[in-house]
Parts: structure tokens; C-alpha cells; sequence
């Protein structure tokens, strides 16, 4: 099949829709499909205000309907719900073309966290984004609840997965092994709506280690001084500083899912995190702990068996994430192909 990917969110950004489109699109094409991906670096584009990292694409429908079109694309999927994810669906309505959409982000709680708006004058942009889809793909249960309880009622489950490098078995971080234990680890964007500053005051002796780059990574150096912020890592060693922490600590209320929870417990690192979206649906008493005081979480996870972690983590694939992703895809009719 040839599917047209439209996302706001791609490389060099780096996050978890990001990740997740990457390594999806890298598994359909090994089972054979032909996926075209239409994202910022193919337009003009301007930084976001208050996120310069994030390139807002000057593109309008007729520049993206154009591109899906030359592409010859048999199904359409919009993951995001900025300015290229509106011009495609509205090329789409505009067409009959049927199309997906997908649920990443708690863009309202997101929006609210960053700029103190209301929640729910989000969630009337995101009924009319996503009302028109024939499916909306969502990583977990809590998340098709949520979009049903605002009236989007057309849900499918997208889980994600967890790549080969992250396992349980590999090299240790000589660097991270030499502090203080228990060594504590938050992988992820430093940003505000990411509550980083939660689990760097949490009261738990040990090091506070942080992986990830962003907005907020000056005031919370400024603010925790002890803290070990190490920049942006990939690959095997992420996958290295995973395996040396005692303790993936997720502090986010906003997240959909959290896959850097999952690439932990394939190493073998057990999780805390608040009882929320996400976490409830991702972690069991055997890999991880919830509690809404962070530093009982953090002691709680922290008894857990690292081997018990690995086995469950390792459960969570990218090809099985891809036949979910093919499963809800809606072709085009062969007349609207035409």
C-alpha cells in the first residue's frame, strides 16, 4: 500500500510522536508498503512561539493536497494536529476522501500548562480535527475513554514499541555508575507541561539524573544544582543510561503514553510515576509504582525485580505497533483514486 504520513512533528525535533513515526514507517516499509511522509522540512517554515525547536511549516492546502496526490497515496494518515495536519484535512473533506488521524499528545492539558488557558476551549479544536476521521488511533484504553467522553467515539488502539538496542543485556554507563546510588533517571523533553521539576524536588537521597533537552533545561540547572543534566542521547547510549539508573522517574500528567517508560523496563529498569493517563496503562505491579507523593513511588520501584521489568518490557514491539497502524488505516476508494 502506499500511505501518505502528514505530521507537524519530525526530525530534527526530537519526542515521541517523532520516534514513534519513525520507527513505524521503518517497519511498514520492511513488510513492503510505500510510505511517504509530508512534514515540515518539505516547506518554508517559522519557530514556534515560545518552543523555537518546533518549526511551524508555511504550507497551504493546495501545497499539501498536491503532495499527497503526487504521491499516489491509497491511504492517509494525519498524525498531528498543526498547520500541515489542517491543510490535509481539509483537502481531504474537501475531496471525500476518507483519512486517519492519531491522539499523541494532551494537547488541551498541554496548552493549559504552558499558557494557563481553559482545557476545554482546546477540546473544541480537537473535536473538529478529529471528527471527520474514520478512526483515531490511541496508545491506550484511558485515551480512547477520554476522546469518547468528548464526544470522539472512533478509536482504534495504536500501542508502540521498543526498539533492538533496548535490552537488558549491554553496556553500562562507566560515567552514571560512578554516582551516588540509587541513581534516578528522567529521559525526556525539559519542558514545563513534562513536570521535571516534580521529580528533581522529590525527597529521595540518591542522584537525580536528567536525559533530554529543551525550554526549561536553564531554570531547573539554575534551581537544582545538584542535579546531572546530560543532554540529548540515543541509541545504545540511551540505552546505556537506562541500564546503569536504578530508577526511570516519569513525572508527566500530560503524556498519552510514555514510551521511554517501556524502552526502561526492556533494560531492565523499573518506573515511578504519578497515577495518571499513561503510567495506569502501561505499567503493572511487577514493573512499576504509582503514587501521588513522587518519592514514594521512587522507593517503591526501586524493590522491584530489574529481571521481572526486562521480560515485560520486552513485550512491546514496533511490528506490532506497524500491523495496528495498517489494521486502522482507511483506503481510498478506488473512484476517489482515480
Amino acid at each position: 500500500m502506499r500511505v501518505a504520513i502528514v505530521t507537524d512533528a519530525w526530525a530534527p525535533q526530537v519526542n515521541g510522536v517523532v520516534r514513534t513515526l519513525d520507527a513505524v514507517t521503518q517497519e511498514l516499509r520492511a513488510m513492503g508498503h510505500d510510505v511517504g511522509v509530508i512534514a515540515p522540512d518539505a516547506f518554508r517554515s517559522l519557530p514556534c512561539p515560545t518552543y523555537p525547536e518546533i518549526r511551524l511549516a508555511l504550507a497551504g492546502t493546495r501545497a499539501v493536497g498536491g503532495r499527497i496526490a503526487e504521491f499516489g497515496a491509497e491511504a492517509v494518515h494525519i498524525a498531528t494536529e498543526g498547520p500541515l495536519g489542517v491543510a490535509a484535512r481539509r483537502w481531504c473533506v474537501a475531496r471525500g476522501r476518507p483519512f486517519t488521524t492519531a491522539y499523541h499528545t494532551q494537547f488541551p492539558d498541554y496548552v493549559a500548562a504552558r499558557t494557563g488557558a481553559n482545557p476545554e476551549w482546546v477540546w473544541r479544536y480537537i473535536r473538529w480535527f478529529h471528527s471527520p476521521a474514520q478512526s483515531i488511533l490511541a496508545s491506550t484504553a484511558t485515551i480512547e475513554a477520554t476522546l469518547a467522553a468528548h464526544g470522539l467515539t472512533q478509536a482504534r488502539r495504536w500501542g508502540r514499541g521498543v526498539s533492538a538496542e533496548f535490552r537488558a543485556h549491554g553496556r553500562l554507563d562507566a560515567a552514571l555508575a560512578a554516582l551516588p546510588r540509587p541513581i534516578m533517571l528522567y529521559v525526556g523533553r525539559v519542558a514545563v507541561e513534562k513536570n521535571v521539576a516534580a521529580f528533581l524536588a522529590a525527597d529521595h537521597p540518591g542522584s537525580k539524573v536528567v536525559v533530554g533537552d529543551g525550554p526549561a533545561r536553564a531554570a531547573l540547572e539554575a534551581r537544582f544544582p545538584r542535579a546531572h543534566f546530560l543532554g540529548s542521547r540515543f541509541g545504545e547510549e540511551l540505552a546505556a543510561a537506562y541500564r546503569t539508573a536504578d530508577v526511570l522517574v516519569f513525572p508527566s500528567r500530560t503524556d498519552t503514553f510514555g514510551l521511554v517508560m517501556i524502552e526502561a523496563l526492556a533494560c531492565g529498569t523499573p518506573v515511578a510515576a504519578y497515577p495518571v493517563t499513561g503510567p495506569v496503562d502501561v505499567l503493572t505491579a511487577e514493573s512499576g509504582v504509582m503514587h501521588h507523593d513522587l518519592a514514594a513511588a521512587i522507593a517503591g520501584a526501586l524493590a522491584l525485580d530489574p529481571r521481572r521489568c526486562a521480560e515485560l518490557g520486552a513485550k512491546f514491539t514496533w511490528r506490532a505497533s506497524a500491523e495496528q497502524f495498517l489494521a486502522a488505516l482507511a483506503p481510498v476508494p478506488a473512484a476517489l483514486a482515480a
